[in-house]
């Protein structure tokens, strides 16, 4: 059966001299990774793109984005993505896995930042001339560091990864102060949950199962999840659960049966009411409206 195209930074990375970690202009990656980029992917690390010249569309996970001078994406691992580019396209793309980070970051994780979690909800802005600048400046800094080889290097590019993310995140907050209003043992416990769903939401569909995993009540769960977005435990682990089955239906060659049983329902039948339930057509309907 046909998988969805996972791409691993070495597929796109094949001649750094950093290992987890890859950085370019737009227009040098995609001569080099044309035949990686032509259709609809996914990544196993964590992708951030400036758009300095040009236009087009971004497509992430079935919300269509312009693209402009000045637009910022920035997807997590497993997120889908697809674009469709102006041919005077430019700007500069940084990749990198979570364990290049993980050596000298291990207090500070990247799901922390605004546009990595649900609590923001985007993973797309556009900024403005001067704040485009600075963002420019810090891919710059970051090019010079892998052509130079100087002493230190793997930390200083930690260290520009760092300062990339908490500008980009200043821009999207304009001022505000993230999680100052946040009650920080229930932010703790979201994060903690968000990332569990990733991890089990194919097995675990029941929100007593993650309480459990969390050691707190489910109650306590859901007040969590209820007080910081406004959705139940249960909304929480069914969304991710059919965002995924949106993702193969649309770009996997599994048949229907097989989806639902890679999603962890056996019986088809229950998981096309599932689905319908949460998006008004059967997964059929779905997959034949988009395909």
């Amino acid at each position: 059966m046909g998988q969805i195209k996972v791409l691993k930074i070495e597929d796109l990375a094949e001649n750094s001299l950093h290992q987890g970690f890859y950085v370019d202009t737009l227009v040098n990656h995609l001569a080099k990774n044309h035949g990686h980029l032509q259709k609809p992917h996914r990544h196993n690390f964590y992708v951030s793109l400036l758009f300095t010249k040009g236009s087009g569309t971004h497509t992430i996970d079935f919300t269509t984005y312009s693209i402009e001078p000045g637009s910022v994406f920035m997807l997590a691992p497993g997120q889908m993505h697809s674009w469709d580019l102006s041919k005077d396209i430019d700007g500069y793309v940084l990749f990198h896995t979570q364990d290049f980070l993980d050596v000298y970051f291990l207090r500070n994780s990247v799901r922390e930042y605004p546009v990595f979690s649900t609590l923001y909800g985007s993973c797309s802005f556009v900024c403005d001339a001067i704040q485009s600048k600075v963002l420019e400046d810090v891919f710059v800094q970051m090019l010079t560091e892998i052509t130079t080889s100087q002493w230190k290097e793997h930390l200083m590019l930690v260290n520009w990864i760092s300062i990339f993310y908490i500008s980009c995140n200043r821009i999207i907050l304009n001022g505000e102060q993230y999680r100052q209003t946040v009650n920080n043992v229930y932010y703790n416990h979201f994060v903690e949950f968000e990332n569990l769903v990733q991890l089990y939401f194919r097995q675990d569909k029941y929100a007593q199962q993650y309480a459990d995993r969390l050691n707190i009540t489910q109650k306590h769960l859901n007040r969590i999840c209820r007080t910081l977005i406004n959705k139940t435990t249960t909304q929480i682990i069914l969304e991710r659960l059919i965002l995924e089955a949106k993702r193969e239906l649309i770009y996997s060659e599994k048949n229907l049966a097989q989806i639902a049983l890679d999603l962890g329902y056996e019986d088809y039948s229950y998981f096309s009411k599932v689905f319908k339930k949460q998006e008004g057509i059967t997964p059929k309907e779905f997959q034949k409206e988009h395909k």
